[in-house]
């Protein structure tokens, strides 16, 4: 199997097949990544990010993997949409405001337990910033190294926001309407509950 970097180059040199291959690649992760975000829009927003990996493909140097350059796109894509939608005047803020904050609406997205649903209601309860950060980590499987690529930041300062947005979700699922059980069950088993979520988002592609 050609490896990213490989395809990227073929590309590159005019082999359309190549950036074909490229984007299926990525495309049910670039899909996961909108879906707990804005589901309406996901599909819109995930043909925008291609375009825009496309518009882009030969100023990407390679200081980083294809992968976190092409969730930089989706990145970028997100908070311009959520800036277009939002109504208040104040600046966008993701490091301070959720979803919630924002007027998402909910995802349709169908827990298959009590667990994954307070999973779910507390990443959009948490600033989007650190929603996005969890769920590259958790659902994307990203490394430290890969985190400060996607962030601009050192690793240890990505393993710091890292740690802060546990924190957050920790904080936010607890705040939820919900047994003592089931908020004991969800926070000790985040990455377990997490697998769950990402394999049903595959699945309902």
């Amino acid at each position: 199997m050609s490896s990213d970097q490989e395809l990227l180059t073929a590309w590159r040199a005019g082999d359309r097949q190549a950036g074909s291959t490229l984007f299926d690649r990525y495309f049910d992760a670039v899909r996961r990544f909108f879906r707990n975000k804005v589901e309406q829009q996901a599909e819109d927003l995930v043909q925008r990010t291609f375009i825009g990996c496309v518009e882009g493909r030969d100023r990407f140097r390679g200081d980083a993997s294809f992968r976190t350059y092409l969730f930089a796109i989706a990145h970028n894509v997100l908070r311009d949409h959520l800036r277009r939608n939002r109504r208040a005047p104040e600046e966008l803020d993701l490091e301070k405001l959720s979803l919630v904050d924002l007027g998402s609406s909910p995802t349709s997205l169908l827990a298959a337990h009590a667990e994954q649903r307070l999973l779910l209601h507390g990443l959009r309860q948490i600033p989007v910033a650190s929603q996005v950060i969890l769920e590259l980590y958790y659902w994307e499987r990203m490394s430290g190294p890969e985190l400060g690529a996607f962030l601009g930041v050192p690793e240890d300062t990505a393993r710091s926001r890292l740690r802060r947005a546990k924190q957050q979700l920790e904080a936010a699922i607890r705040g939820l309407e919900a047994s003592a059980a089931e908020m004991e069950s969800t926070i000790s088993g985040l990455e377990q509950w997490a697998a769950g979520l990402r394999a049903q988002l595959v699945a309902s592609r």
